[in-house]
């Protein structure tokens, strides 16, 4: 059974919308990545934050108002006449919501805390239900009135590519007849001092499989898409997802657990190695982490297939990630340029030498002009939770 990606909402630091941001990320446009005070005491970390208007909750969902929250709203109303058109097809009982997330409300109950310790009461905005990992999709399917399946998913930093996993699951077992599906996750300090704790921020520009990488850069993104069965402009062929509980942070060295997530991701998608004209790392620029995934990807595809990390444009955006960067593919799967245009490998241009070589992209690399093109996005995330999607062009 096929199932496509038909309509597709997005907002990151590069942009709000589609157009705004496919041009910026073609451009390889790291001007999104700014130093911000107020997060980290006596520092300024380099963020990817949203500086769009985001909409407002509507009034009668002031109980869900926050900023994770209005974040998914902004995308959500960029698709809105989809969903609307696809609740009159299927009815809002076959239409499901899965998202995953890891920061939620968190930002939020926060200041809710400290007015708590400061004052011993809490303030009449605090709502605990903001800080639960279900809370985005809730609101969602409260917002658009929807009684399918709805949950949420937070398995770090795979949150947002196993959730389309977990859609493409609902629609071939039957229970919904659309789904939407995604990653969303906000800025809060939480996350970002919890990173630093780690020494796993880079206190500039973040750099990729470069021999110079010290750390991650954090950013805020919400990607949704509207999965179906009915033929649309991109197809999820398949994929895989694996844990290899080899550490509670690090990942296997080997690449164990990635190199399966791709495999199962491939055999899913009945497509082979050779098949893959592109691969959006995971690529966050920690030492490790680089290091698993160019093992894992040079072991399996050699390095021929061109690939790029996008996360020196955007920040790692946590649970959002895996939705966001499907969501880069999705753009060059569909860019209106004829070349269809890949996402450039942004970095200092100076190798590892302890890594296989990959071939990295540069503004103007461009998926292959003839046939149908596949393209494959990892995400790699704590614990060694591992996940593998395959987008291409419609059956």
């Amino acid at each position: 059974m096929n199932t496509y990606l038909n309509a597709l909402g997005i907002i990151c630091n590069l942009g709000a919308g589609k157009t705004v941001v496919a041009e910026a990320l073609f451009a390889g446009d790291d001007k999104g990545i700014r130093s911000e005070q107020g997060w980290i005491p006596h520092h300024e970390p380099p963020l990817g934050s949203v500086r769009a208007e985001l909409p407002p909750v509507p009034d009668a969902l002031r109980h869900r108002d926050n900023r994770n929250n209005r974040l998914l709203l902004a995308a959500a109303r960029e698709i809105e006449a989809d969903i609307r058109a696809a609740i009159t097809t299927y009815g809002p009982a076959r239409i499901g919501v899965v998202l995953g997330t890891s920061t939620t409300g968190i930002e939020e109950a926060t200041h809710g805390i400290a007015a708590y310790r400061r004052d011993g009461a809490w303030p009449a905005d605090y709502h605990y239900s903001h800080q639960e990992l279900g809370a985005p999709a809730e609101f969602l399917a409260e917002w658009l009135k929807l009684s399918g399946p709805c949950y949420g998913i937070s398995t770090a930093c795979t949150s947002g590519a196993r959730a389309l996993i977990s859609a493409q699951r609902l629609l071939r077992m039957g229970l919904c007849d659309a789904v939407l599906c995604g990653g969303v996750d906000t800025l809060c300090r939480l996350a970002i001092n919890g990173f630093h704790a780690l020494e796993a921020v880079d206190m500039q520009r973040c750099d990729p499989f470069s021999k110079h990488r010290r750390g991650i850069n954090i950013g805020e993104a919400a990607a949704l898409f509207l999965m179906t069965r009915e033929r649309g402009a991109v197809q999820l062929l398949g994929g895989g997802a694996s844990s290899d509980a080899y550490h509670m942070s690090s990942p296997d060295p080997a690449g164990t657990g990635a190199r399966k997530a791709m495999h199962d991701a491939l055999r899913n998608a009945r497509l082979a190695v050779a098949q893959i004209d592109y691969i959006n790392l995971h690529g966050t620029a920690t030492e490790h982490n680089d290091s698993m995934e160019s093992e894992a990807v040079a072991g399996m595809f050699g390095n021929h297939v061109p690939c790029s990390s996008t996360k020196s444009l955007t920040g790692h955006t946590l649970a959002a990630a895996g939705a966001l960067e499907a969501a880069f593919c999705w753009l060059s799967l569909t860019d209106t340029c004829a070349e269809r245009r890949l996402p450039p490998h942004v970095w200092d241009g100076e190798a590892d030498p302890a890594l296989p070589a990959l071939n990295f992209t540069h503004v103007g690399s461009h998926l292959p002009t003839d046939g149908r093109r596949y393209v494959m996005s990892n995400s790699f995330a704590f614990g060694g939770n591992n996940a593998a999607l395959v987008l291409g062009d419609p059956a």
